[in-house]
């Protein structure tokens, strides 16, 4: 099946995978945050930023800029713990997925 340029593959349900898979990369980074108990200066910075990502995820059609400075956000405020690094690095991946911001944005 032939595609237009720009037009992005979508699943059986009609939702973008790329989506799905950052839900599912934040849904992740939150639960490992919240049972981290250790107190961090920066948990309340990530929390909000993760919950900006899942409702960027929900448009359906988030800005790669903003995807990116919500990343960098998340990453400054729990980047040196070792116990998130893996769910961070999953919320990494599906911020890429997205591909580079385009230039204007």
């Amino acid at each position: 099946m032939l595609r237009s340029v720009g037009q992005r593959r979508v699943t059986g349900e009609g939702v973008d995978p790329r989506v799905a898979e950052l839900r599912s990369a934040v849904s992740r980074l939150r639960r490992e945050l919240a049972a981290h108990r250790v107190e961090l200066a920066d948990r309340e910075i990530a929390e909000d930023e993760l919950a900006a990502l899942d409702a960027m995820a929900l448009s359906g059609d988030p800005e790669v800029r903003r995807l990116r400075r919500s990343l960098l956000l998340v990453a400054g405020s729990v980047g040196s713990v070792s116990a998130l690094a893996e769910g961070l690095a999953g919320v990494r991946r599906a911020v890429e997925l997205f591909g580079p911001p385009q230039p204007g944005q």
